[in-house]
């Protein structure tokens, strides 16, 4: 279990800007859902204000989907997904945020993993890496060592075996050795998703997640994972404590949306829908 009290009670003069202001950098033709999933994880989690910065050909479907989102229209690329010009719009609207997703659904044009692999040295917010944003960092994996500060790594076995070049099966073979040993060599808080998710902090913390449920094994539930924790650093949680909590709430909430609905056929919506009570229930743990 996790410890109660990370994710306090609200004060009453709360507000929207009090929050956190997250950007979500995500989605590319065909997978406009993955950005969804992922800004909804940051809205259900509680941030104040959330941007979805999208290829410009998304915009209007993005808007009947996420109503309580803005967005930023950027340059796309002929198939579709974020293009190189965008990065000195992107980087501005960076500074005025508390918090980064970067990775949900983006493709791996090689256009956007080179605009991914510009960008990330330009930001000074916390940030949460996911997907293909992860896959840009295949073939520079040394990047991370310039990062201007730590950041949070979400793969799934695949993702992290692309970036130390082994195959998944080698990977879920020693889980918490390979997340240990890769955040302390590139300063990063790693959270190695899959059944007992490890978080592993570059200090040499570790925890290992005791909640979720194989119905979780659906497509979208890792998006809205990244998303939740960047809006728990939204909300000013340090890296280990965001990325620990997210894990926990996000196993909480599929195993709630489970007794509610079943595993088979449980959907990465479900699960963001119980995010509340996710919150709910764990706020109630008592002290």
């Amino acid at each position: 279990m996790i410890e109660p009290g990370l994710l306090p009670p609200r004060p009453p003069d709360a507000h929207k800007g009090t929050a956190g202001r997250v950007f979500v950098l995500a989605g590319s033709s065909g997978m406009s859902g993955a950005a969804a999933l992922c800004t909804t994880g940051a809205l259900r989690v509680g941030a104040g204000l959330v941007t979805l910065g999208i290829p410009k050909s998304l915009h209007h479907p993005m808007v009947e989907k996420l109503t309580e989102a803005m967005f930023r229209v950027l340059p796309e690329t002929k198939e579709g997904s974020l293009g190189l010009q965008g990065l000195p719009e992107i980087a501005s609207a960076i500074e005025h945020m508390d918090a980064v997703a970067i990775g949900p659904g983006l493709s791996q044009h090689s256009q956007t993993k080179t605009l991914v692999r510009q960008l990330l040295p330009k930001i000074a917010k916390p940030l949460v890496l996911d997907a293909d944003g992860l896959n840009a960092l295949a073939e520079e994996v040394d990047l991370l060592k310039k990062l201007s500060l730590p950041s949070i790594l979400t793969p799934h076995p695949g993702e992290m075996g692309r970036l130390i070049r082994l195959s998944p099966e080698d990977v879920q073979r020693d889980r918490q050795r390979i997340a240990v040993e890769f955040a302390k060599k590139y300063h990063v808080i790693v959270a190695l998703k899959g059944h007992a998710t490890v978080v592993a902090d570059y200090e040499g913390s570790v925890y290992v997640n005791d909640t979720g449920n194989p119905g979780m094994a659906s497509g979208g539930c890792g998006d809205v994972l990244t998303g939740m924790i960047a809006g728990l650093l939204g909300q000013h949680l340090a890296l280990f404590d965001a990325a620990r909590l997210g894990v926990h709430l996000h196993g909480l909430a599929g195993d709630l949306a489970a007794a509610d609905r079943g595993e088979i056929g449980l959907l990465a919506s479900d699960l963001a829908d119980r995010i509340p009570q996710a919150i709910r229930q764990y706020q109630r743990t008592p002290t």
